[in-house]
Order: C-alpha cells, then structure tokens, then sequence
C-alpha cells in the first residue's frame, strides 16, 4: 500500500491505496466522484479525463500514486457554489450532449482549453477535443458549446460600463 494525498476540488484526501490503482477507479470508487466516466481503459475515449495540476489528463491510464501531491479538478469541481460554470451553461444552451457519456471529460478538456486561450477557433477547440470521442453527435454542437463558454467568460471578464457620469457642473454642485 502506498499513501498518498491529493487535492481533489479543492478538498485535501489522504489515503492507503494500491500501488496500481487508477486514478479513475480513485476517484469514482474511494472518493465517489463518478462523474468521471471510464469508457475505454485506454485512453482512446477521453471519458475519463480531469485536470491535473490544470492539465487535462486520461484517468483511466495514470496511477492514483502519480497524484500525490497535485491538485485534481473533476467535472463535479466546475461549478462553483452551486451556479454552473460557463462550459457547463454552455452544453446545456448549445444542446452540446446527447447521452452524456463523453460530457464530463468534454468539458474538462474545455475548460483546460479556455484556460489557456479564451478565445479559441473553431479548428482549435476540435483540436483541444481530438482525445474525446462523442459517439452521438457530430460534434457541432460541442464545439458550440465551447464557443458560447468562450464568449460568456469573455463578458464576464469585460470591464462593466461605468455607471452614468454625472455632468461636470453637477459634479462640483455636490461636492
């Protein structure tokens, strides 16, 4: 057994684990998060993927000993007091799932994506996608989903307008 400690979603773990367990099995078995979905054990779906130290990682293929130490982000960890996060609004108004199986890692993946560009192309999100396989959709409306997310971040992120100057002379007649 191996002892590890890991931050998953903001909450410190400290557990005795199996040398050769997966960090999937950890995550979904161990801590309950089973919104990381194990399709393939081979890194070939991208169900499995969380964030790693901010990276997107595949679960399904990295031990729970390589997190010890690191912070892990699942798809339960996007929201942030009980409001979705921007990518998650984003697949709800875009219609960017069908049967679910691959949202999870999807927007992970995402949100690994908007992270480092805010503003990404078409091409780029279904580059950043390219390791998650949807076998429902086409991937239109994945991608824009993440383009609603990048465009909702990027409101968010602007400078509210400054409320309504008043003139100057009325401005020296309050002082």
């Amino acid at each position: 057994m191996a002892r590890i400690t890991v931050t998953v979603n903001g909450a410190d773990h400290t557990d005795e684990v199996e040398p050769r367990l997966l960090l999937a099995h950890y995550l979904r078995d161990k801590l309950r998060l089973t919104g990381t979905h194990i399709g393939c054990d081979t890194t070939n779906c991208g169900a499995c993927t969380v964030l790693c130290d901010g990276l997107p990682v595949k679960s399904c293929t990295m031990f729970a000993v390589q997190a010890d130490g690191r912070e892990i982000i699942t798809v339960e960890g996007l929201a942030t007091g009980g409001q979705l996060q921007p990518i998650q609004q984003g697949f709800k108004e875009e219609h960017g799932l069908q049967c679910g199986f691959c949202t999870p890692g999807m927007m992970v993946a995402a949100t690994a994506l908007l992270e480092r560009n805010p503003d990404p192309s078409e091409e780029e999100i279904r580059w950043a996608l390219s390791g998650n396989v949807c076998r429902c959709t086409g991937y239109v409306n994945i991608v824009k989903a993440v383009r609603w997310a990048a465009q909702a971040m990027q409101e968010q992120a602007a400078p509210e307008e400054p409320a309504t100057r008043q003139p100057a002379t009325e401005q020296a007649a309050t002082r």
